[in-house]
C-alpha cells in the first residue's frame, strides 16, 4: 500500500480484519512511503505470486465472484496473492507489469484508507464464504 493508514478508526478496523483473515491464510501489509525505486525495492515479489492491483478501471466483482476467484487461485496452488493499493496516481508502470488482474472495488470514488478497509473486509468475507462460515449472511 502506498502511504500509511493514518486514520485511527480505520486502522483499528483494518487490524481487526487482518486478525480475522489470519484464521484462513497468512497476511502481511507493507506500507510504502512512496512509489520511488528505493521504496519499491522493499517489495519481495516471488516469481510465482499472483498480483492484483486496485484500479478504478479494473474488473468489478460481486462478493461471491470475488470469493470464487480467490478460491480458484487458492485451489490452483497459488502460494502468494499480492494486492496492491496505490495512491491517486496509482503505481509505476514497471510494477504494474506484474499485475495478473486489475480490480475495481466500486465505481464510487473513496479515500484510499477506506479502499484498504473494504479490500480487507472482502478478503475476509471471501474466505468465510469459501468455508461456509455464517459471517456473510
Amino acid at each position: 500500500m502506498l502511504g500509511r493508514t493514518r486514520n485511527a478508526g480505520i486502522r483499528t478496523l483494518l487490524d481487526d480484519y487482518l486478525r480475522r483473515i489470519q484464521h484462513y491464510a497468512e497476511v502481511e501489509i507493507t506500507e510504502l512511503r512512496d512509489a520511488g525505486e528505493s521504496a519499491l525495492r522493499k517489495l519481495k515479489l516471488a516469481p510465482n505470486s499472483s498480483a492484483a492491483f486496485l484500479d478504478a478501471s479494473g474488473k468489478e466483482f460481486t462478493s461471491a465472484e470475488f470469493a470464487n476467484w480467490l478460491g480458484k487461485l487458492r485451489d490452483g496452488g497459488a502460494r502468494e496473492i499480492i494486492f496492491f493499493c496505490g495512491a491517486a496516481e496509482g503505481f509505476p508502470e514497471a510494477l504494474q507489469r506484474h499485475a495478473h488482474l486489475k480490480i475495481s472495488l466500486s465505481r464510487l470514488t473513496m479515500p484510499h484508507e477506506m479502499a484498504r478497509l473494504l479490500l480487507a473486509e472482502q478478503i475476509y468475507r471471501a474466505f468465510t464464504m469459501l468455508t461456509g462460515h455464517p459471517y456473510p449472511k
